[in-house]
């Protein structure tokens, strides 16, 4: 008997099957998995089913974001809308604030950080805000210092309280006031302290558990001090202000210096955007009609390319007059905002959020949102995303809500 006349006895003929048989057959498939597990493998059945229903399949809140059936969906951790409140997780700081001030060996010695993680209920306990994001809000007694490291994940603080401490990244000394944003680009160098008189908070952003997913992420403290001293902090080279002055003039790139800072690829050479940059910018156009999904809404960009400041994260902020409420929006995107100044709620797939400054809000992908300012003054979230590496794998897609309730194509 030749290969090919066996192979014609192995295989049946193709005849139609009823719905009965079809059943039947999927049950049978299913049934041999177990076994094939322990041999590492799977028969290919509606188990291997993507793990996301498609977020576009309903304009309502009910099942917008559902994870499918099967082992895909099984296995897959999906964050779920959440907010923290300054008011719950101030207290843990005063607390960590104080044993550290009374402790022999202060915590930043040996955790290099003073900080609470937050950890989205969705993602069990991930230390996670989001599938992409990590954040961390650390407190810093007075003369507390971080030694000089780098790593793979990009960074950020964002500052809280009214001294912010300072940040040396690549040799420029970042003095952070509250709602001032400080960039530390992966493949940079940088360092942490206080040299105030009072605590100072922030809150610190990585793409980390992105890193963590395609197994690049690392850490390196072994800065070398110059030759004979043993300095853990880098010698400053450019004082506070440095990247400012050379890149604050939108739309003129000076020609004389190198951009390229730290040894990542596709870093903004800004590190340190002032809070008190961005709110004069937002107030200087809360006169402008601005955009029904997000109001008045301002990018913080790489100067050089005018792109997102992070291959990966997307940085912005954005002003809400009085009493304004932006209509419903979804993308493909995910992210948290923290709430600078003013009062409200965000809704989230028909949950609401109501908000005060330093609230901390998730808001996972495919999910309708929208911001209401509930107060007589003007309210400022900055909010950070996976929009950036959305957009650079060709996956960001966004939807919103028009008057009459209909949904439009906003970018695809």
């Amino acid at each position: 008997m030749t290969v090919q006349q066996n192979a014609m006895q192995i295989i049946s003929p193709i005849r139609e099957s009823s719905d009965e048989e079809r059943i039947s057959a999927r049950d049978q498939m299913e049934a041999l998995n177990p076994e094939a597990k322990k041999l590492q493998f799977w028969i290919r059945t509606q188990k291997n089913a993507p793990a996301q229903e498609p977020w576009f399949s309903t304009a309502d809140t009910d099942n917008t974001g559902k994870l499918a059936s099967g082992q895909v969906g099984k296995n897959q951790l999906k964050a779920v809308p959440y907010r923290w409140r300054w008011s719950d997780y101030r207290p843990y700081l005063q607390k960590i604030s104080d044993i550290a001030a009374g402790a022999d060996v202060a915590p930043v010695e040996f955790a290099d950080r003073q900080s609470i993680v937050l950890m989205n209920p969705g993602l069990t306990e991930r230390i996670q805000v989001t599938n992409t994001i990590r954040c961390a809000i650390s407190i810093y007694n007075p003369g507390d210092i971080a030694p000089a490291h780098v790593h793979s994940p990009n960074a950020s603080r964002t500052i809280l309280t009214d001294n912010g401490g300072y940040t040396n990244i690549e040799g420029e000394r970042c003095e952070a006031r509250r709602g001032d944003v400080i960039l530390t680009p992966n493949g940079t160098w940088h360092d942490h302290g206080n040299d105030g008189e009072e605590p100072v908070v922030w809150i610190d952003t990585l793409d980390w558990p992105l890193m963590e997913y395609l197994d690049c992420a690392w850490v390196d403290q072994d800065y070398q001090a110059a030759a004979g001293t043993t300095d853990r902090t880098q010698p400053v080279r450019h004082v506070d202000g440095y990247s400012q002055k050379l890149y604050k003039n939108g739309g003129m790139r000076p020609t004389f210096v190198s951009h390229q800072r730290g040894f990542s690829q596709r870093l903004t050479p800004l590190f340190h955007y002032s809070g008190v940059d961005i709110r004069n910018s937002l107030v200087d156009l809360k006169d402008e009609t601005g955009d029904p999904y997000e109001a008045i809404q301002m990018e913080l960009v790489n100067p050089v390319t005018g792109e997102s400041v992070f291959p990966t994260l997307r940085y912005g902020a954005q002003l809400l007059r009085p009493n304004e409420a932006t209509r419903p929006k979804r993308e493909t995107s995910s992210g948290y905002y923290v709430v600078i100044n003013g009062e409200g709620y965000t809704e989230i797939n028909g949950q609401k959020f109501d908000w005060k400054p330093n609230d901390v809000i998730a808001v996972p992908n495919f999910l309708w949102r929208r911001h209401v300012n509930t107060s007589s003054e003007d309210a400022i979230l900055y909010s950070v995303s996976d929009a950036a590496l959305m957009r650079n794998i060709g996956q960001y897609r966004a939807q919103g809500k028009d008057n009459a309730g209909n949904v439009i194509q906003l970018e695809q």
